[in-house]
């Protein structure tokens, strides 16, 4: 029995030298030394950006590589929503980016960017696209933020308290802007400069230079958005010297329009 035991420790020991010898031999043979770095998806960064911010040589075994602490050294970029890295045999290492897609500015006293699913994902600084929608009259309580800005340290005691409460008006904000990305939209986000929430009366959109504002209220914004089409064609159509100044869309079974005086 003893030696059987022996046999059996003695077999393992040397099963064990077998895998570290050809792992060694594997994560240093010249033959798996990455010679191609291929990054897509990134719009905002360039490529050189991408491999400074993961620390990643060309030259290295892609076998000694930990893709898992690339992806982590990756993904604290602000503008990096996602990412998958894979090795390419037998020389190649693929980083696959999804950035964040800034669609409004919230004004909260500090400015922030809020993403296509309506989540805060960094502060507005110089370098950030400052032609997007501004969206004021919020709370913080309003808003979504990403999972890992609520868990970056310094941000996290002042971001933990502004989720799960009060969302409406936010949401009304966020399917404005949805509406806005459509191809065919009347309204669409490129065209507005501003939009204000009021907890009482809902949306107001400035876009258009002549008409200072539209009102859209809370909820059926498809259906207001047509009627916003028909108005405007209307508008359009008819000969009058005034130019409208403002458009009430709050029943979206009627549009009423105010006019410069």
């Amino acid at each position: 029995m003893f030696f059987k035991a022996t046999g059996v420790f003695v077999a393992l020991c040397f099963i064990s030298t077998i895998f570290v010898f050809a792992y060694d031999l594997i994560t240093q043979c010249n033959y798996f030394k990455a010679k191609s770095l291929v990054i897509n998806g990134n719009h905002s960064f360039s490529d050189k950006q991408i491999i400074s911010q993961a620390d990643l040589k060309k030259g290295t075994n892609i076998f000694s590589v930990n893709l898992s602490l690339i992806q982590k050294r990756l993904l604290t970029h602000p503008w990096i929503e996602e990412v998958h890295i894979s090795r390419e045999l037998p020389s190649g290492i693929k980083i696959r980016i999804k950035e964040h897609k800034a669609v409004a500015i919230a004004d909260l006293g500090r400015r922030f960017l809020i993403n296509d699913k309506g989540e805060i994902f960094k502060e507005l600084s110089a370098k950030d696209p400052g032609v997007l929608p501004v969206i004021k009259g919020l709370r913080y309580s309003d808003i979504s933020i990403s999972r890992r800005l609520r868990l970056d340290g310094s941000d996290k005691r002042s971001f933990d308290s502004f989720l799960h409460r009060h969302r409406n008006p936010f949401e009304a904000a966020m399917d404005v802007l949805r509406l806005g990305q459509r191809a065919e939209s009347v309204l669409p986000n490129k065209l507005i400069k501003q939009i204000m929430v009021d907890r009482e009366i809902g949306i107001t959109v400035y876009a258009f230079n002549k008409i200072k504002e539209i009102k859209l209220g809370y909820e059926n914004y498809a259906d207001k958005y047509d009627l916003l089409k028909k108005v405007l064609l209307y508008i359009k159509n008819i000969n009058t010297f005034q130019d409208p100044v403002s458009i009430d869309l709050n029943n979206f079974n009627r549009a009423v329009v105010d006019l410069a005086k």
